[in-house]
C-alpha cells in the first residue's frame, strides 16, 4: 500500500518541476499524470483542483530554494556577510541554478500577473518570506552593532530583491552573466554603506 504523504510529495516534486520549467498555464493535468505515473483521480485525492496543486507546488519549490539559501546564510558570522551570501546565491543562479527552470518566485510572479489571482497570492507570500528574512538579518545586524541603526530596512530589502530578480531575468534573456555581475557589484557597495 502506498504512503499518502509520500504520494503527495512525489506529486508536488514532479508537478513543481513541470510548472517551473514549462509554466503553470502550459502544464496540464495530463502532463502531471504522465510525469508522476499517478492517475488524475489519485492527484485529485490529494489536491482539490489544479489551482491548489499549483500553489502547493510553488510553496514546495520555494521551501527548497529557501533551504539552500539558508544553508549559505548560516555559514556567515556577521550580518554584512550574510547579506553578501544572498548576493552570491542569486549570482550563482545563472550558472548553477538550485532548481531547474530558475527562480520559482520570478516564474510564478511573471505568469500570475493579474490573470491568475491565486498564483499571484502565492507568489506574494513567497516574496514576503524573502523580504522578512532579509529584514531579520538587518535587524540582527543593527542589534549586534554590525550595521548602522538608521538603515531603512524595508527599502534596502526591496532594493536587494528587485535588483537581483531583475538581473537574473536580464542575464537569462541575454544568455550571459553581465547583468547579475554588475548588479551584485552595485549591491556590494550599498551593503558596504550600511556597515559600522
Amino acid at each position: 500500500m502506498r504512503n499518502p504523504s509520500q504520494t503527495k510529495l512525489n506529486i508536488l516534486v514532479r508537478s513543481g518541476d513541470l510548472f517551473n520549467t514549462q509554466g503553470y498555464r502550459a502544464t496540464s493535468i495530463a502532463n502531471i499524470t504522465k510525469s508522476t505515473g499517478f492517475t488524475k483521480g489519485a492527484i485529485y485525492r490529494h489536491f482539490e483542483n489544479k489551482e491548489e496543486l499549483e500553489n502547493q507546488a510553488l510553496m514546495h519549490l520555494s521551501t527548497v530554494m529557501f533551504q539552500k539559501l539558508r544553508e549559505r546564510i548560516k555559514k556567515q558570522a556577521t550580518a554584512p556577510d550574510k547579506l553578501r551570501s544572498i548576493l552570491r546565491f542569486f549570482e550563482s543562479y545563472i550558472s548553477n541554478p538550485p532548481l531547474e527552470g530558475g527562480c520559482p518566485l520570478m516564474n510564478a510572479a511573471i505568469e500570475a500577473d493579474d490573470a491568475h489571482p491565486s498564483l499571484k497570492k502565492g507568489a506574494n507570500k513567497v516574496l514576503n518570506l524573502l523580504e522578512e528574512s532579509i529584514i531579520t538579518i538587518l535587524d540582527n545586524g543593527i542589534r549586534f552593532k554590525q550595521l548602522k541603526p538608521e538603515i531603512d530596512k524595508k527599502s534596502l530589502a526591496t532594493l536587494l530583491i528587485a535588483s537581483l530578480e531583475g538581473a537574473i531575468m536580464m542575464s537569462k534573456l541575454r544568455d550571459d552573466n553581465d547583468a547579475i555581475i554588475n548588479v551584485v557589484k552595485h549591491l556590494e557597495i550599498e551593503i558596504k554603506k550600511t556597515e559600522l
